[in-house]
């Protein structure tokens, strides 16, 4: 079973039905990526007295998630596995390697990366092919965005676009200012979380009228938010969707 919607996502890439007695409480929701199958299945979270009533033979949790939880479990005599941290696809090829070792499911971690390195050569042709660059800006819901080092930028930069807030010296995940957006031009503007994610004070780009207008500046497109809440497996159809936006956008580009 698997705790968060990050371990979701690994969990399900190695291990299909009858081999997952539970997902994270996050799997019946729009920020998922969970097929219909999985949905229906018992929920789990970080707490030890719902985790020993599921009884599972392992326990996946996110990175550093469930600390206190996990040690508790494994007092007990029960197995856990963490995953580690990742902002790109070396990341996620190193978490599909040791979950696959842990789950003895080796072949299918393989399969999966073999898959992963196909998929990102094929978008570094189609780069190549293109012989533009579009100027690319995330913008979350929060009005947040994502530097150097993020797996946005890792995501971007695969489907052949230059992150703007990367190119602008910014690493990792900048808190929601709007003068900092502002101060940049995009070609492409991709949004993520504002109508599949959870609704609270923070959304502050769905409101400002700052951000309405970075809205504005450039071709503004969304990716789910499933395919990437953290660096997992997905990540590469959200690159894949990226690739597909940035067509459509050179085909307008005049030659």
């Amino acid at each position: 079973m698997s705790t968060s919607l990050c371990a979701d996502a690994y969990v399900l890439e190695l291990a299909g039905p009858g081999r997952i007695a539970a997902l994270s409480w996050q799997a019946d929701h729009p920020v998922s990526a969970a097929p219909d199958w999985a949905r229906s299945l018992p929920k789990a979270w970080n707490d030890a007295e719902r985790l020993y009533a599921l009884a599972p033979g392992l326990t996946v949790f996110g990175a550093g998630e469930g600390a206190r939880t996990r040690r508790m479990l494994e007092r007990t005599g029960f197995e856990t596995f963490e995953l580690s941290w990742a902002s790109g696809f070396d990341g996620v090829r190193a978490n599909l390697v040791a979950l696959g070792r842990h789950l003895h499911r080796d072949a299918e971690a393989e399969a999966a990366i073999a898959s992963l390195d196909r998929r990102l050569a094929a978008l570094s042709a189609r780069s190549a092919e293109r012989g533009v660059s579009p100027r690319v800006l995330y913008l979350s819901a929060s009005g947040g965005t994502a530097g150097e080092g993020t797996y946005i930028d890792a995501a971007i930069k695969a489907a052949g676009g230059v992150n703007v807030m990367a190119e602008e010296g910014v690493t990792g995940w900048p808190a929601g200012d709007p003068e900092t957006v502002l101060a940049v031009e995009a070609d492409i503007v991709l949004t993520s979380f504002f109508t599949d994610g959870y609704e609270g004070l923070s959304n502050r780009a769905a409101r400002h009228s700052a951000y309405r207008r970075v809205l504005t500046q450039g071709e503004t497109e969304t990716i789910p938010a499933s395919d990437w809440p953290c660096a997992g497996p997905r990540l590469i159809d959200a690159a894949e969707r990226i690739a597909d936006i940035i067509d459509d956008w050179s085909a307008q580009v005049p030659s």
